[in-house]
């Protein structure tokens, strides 16, 4: 293989900010990114996530902070003196150029030897898997054969880091899955180093060697997808792991982390993963799959059900309780819009964070 990504040690967001005007879109992000690591920005639209990434591109200047690559700094370069790879969510193909011309366009900008870029384009190619494809137009090409050809383009330059933003979001479900997989192989094949944006919680979990999930333009937490999975340390973090359903109670008691709450009458148990007090208010967040219908009892919740959907070997059903909560869950049984049915979950499957203080998660 030729295609050799050039080596380095570390990326390094140092205090970065972007405000637009009035607007904190980042606001003292600092992250330190190994060579040869997936990092997966992750959070909701107007998170600062693509902010970021534009950040370290040098397509947005930052006002404040500085980015490192190792002991150069690199945020007042331009986007070409970077040398950075780009994967775009609308794959910003040239339409006018074929396959092959637009893997090597980044190639012949730089003034690169005909036998190189042949060279080093037919790698690219074998690489994304795109033999026989070589002169179609990009309107030629299925979705998923695009992004292939974003990829390669990216990758061919050699870069030091490959930047992709939401690179799946215009594709089917099948394609998404068949991509990720592809994404991935490429990243390990080349010894890559890779920050990727999304807002897809699977995608940073199947991708991610770290997931760095952004509120507001705060990082709230970093960590591997294991540990963001089983124990974010945050409310909003929780909500964004799949933790859909948020219940709200009053702390009746808690020891040695285990915390019992009132919620409409039902007693809770959970995990605290913040410090709570005795009489105060807290959030219960349990995950669809943890809430599971059952018999009556002292700790389970009475709701009705409000819809049933079948998933294949199970039902998700959503419905509400007479106090207003909205639940999330799984059923191994078909029930029927308007039931009465009874919710419980084990209590170390249960997260206990403090009220969020003015509303904020």
């Amino acid at each position: 293989m030729t295609i050799a990504l050039s080596q380095f040690n570390e990326v390094r967001l140092d205090r970065v900010s972007r405000d637009f005007g009035a607007l904190n879109a980042l606001r003292d992000v600092s992250l330190t990114v190994q060579r040869g690591e997936f990092i997966a920005l992750l959070g909701p639209s107007g998170c600062g996530k693509s902010t970021t990434l534009n950040c370290v591109a040098g397509l947005l200047p930052v006002t404040g902070g500085a980015i490192w690559l190792d002991k150069s700094r690199v945020d007042t370069l331009r986007p070409e003196e970077r040398g950075f790879g780009m994967v775009f969510q609308n794959y910003a193909l040239f339409p006018h150029l074929n396959v092959r011309q637009n893997i090597g366009f980044g190639l012949k900008m730089r003034g690169r030897p005909k036998a190189e870029i042949d060279r080093k384009v037919d790698e690219a190619i074998s690489l994304v898997r795109l033999g026989g494809q070589e002169n179609k137009l990009p309107g030629q090409l299925s979705g998923g054969q695009q992004q292939r050809v974003a990829i390669a383009r990216a990758i061919v330059i050699e870069p030091p880091l490959v930047l992709m933003d939401e690179p799946l979001s215009n594709l089917d479900a099948k394609l998404r899955l068949e991509m990720r997989a592809e994404i991935r192989r490429i990243h390990n094949q080349l010894g890559a180093t890779t920050i990727y944006v999304t807002h897809d919680q699977d995608e940073a979990l199947s991708l991610a060697d770290r997931i760095v999930v952004l509120k507001d333009g705060i990082v709230r937490q970093v960590g591997t997808p294991k540990e963001l999975y089983d124990a974010p340390t945050h409310l909003d973090v929780a909500d964004f792991m799949g933790f859909r359903n948020r219940l709200k109670g009053r702390v009746i008691s808690h020891e040695n982390g285990r915390v019992l709450l009132d919620v409409e009458g039902a007693q809770i148990g959970g995990m605290a993963r913040e410090r709570v007090s005795t009489g105060s208010s807290a959030y219960a967040s349990i995950r669809p799959d943890d809430l599971v219908a059952g018999e009556p009892g002292p700790n389970a919740l009475a709701v009705t059900v409000d819809t049933i959907e079948y998933r294949g070997r199970e039902f998700v059903g959503t419905a509400h309780s007479k106090g207003g909560l909205d639940f999330v869950f799984r059923s191994h049984q078909e029930v029927a819009p308007g039931s009465p049915i009874h919710l419980r979950a084990d209590d170390s499957r249960v997260l206990v964070f403090a009220e969020p203080v003015q509303g904020r998660a």
